[in-house]
């Protein structure tokens, strides 16, 4: 199983979210469009568009304006998450994540007042 299923199951199973899953930007897009969502965690590297290129896409579609965004990356280097975090994301959670923790994880940065 690999890591993006465990994290659907842990978020589904222990957080109690509702979880779809893309494989890949261009998919990702679709789903948006149709779903709405009000979260969304993306890999920051990706096939086919990373997680930056996808965020951009999407906001510069009119989708997702408003809907929160977090990263999840191995690349959790001071400089990356600045750049990350300036493209207006909640947070980053590093991978690998602990499939325990990623739930609480998730709604802790969900919860944190915005940032002034």
């Amino acid at each position: 199983m690999g890591a993006f299923q465990i994290a659907k199951m842990t978020l589904e199973m222990v957080g109690g979210f509702r979880v779809s899953q893309c494989l890949g930007g261009p998919a990702a897009v679709e789903k948006v469009r149709d779903l709405n969502p009000d979260l969304l965690l993306l890999d920051a590297m990706m096939p086919e568009m990373d997680g930056p290129a996808l965020l951009k896409l999407l906001r510069d579609s009119g989708f997702c304006s408003d809907t929160l965004v977090i990263f999840m990356t191995g690349r959790v280097e001071s400089e990356e998450v600045a750049s990350f975090m300036k493209l207006g994301v909640k947070g980053v959670i590093p991978k690998p994540f602990d499939p325990m923790t990623l739930s609480a994880q998730v709604e802790k940065l969900w919860n944190r007042p915005p940032d002034p």
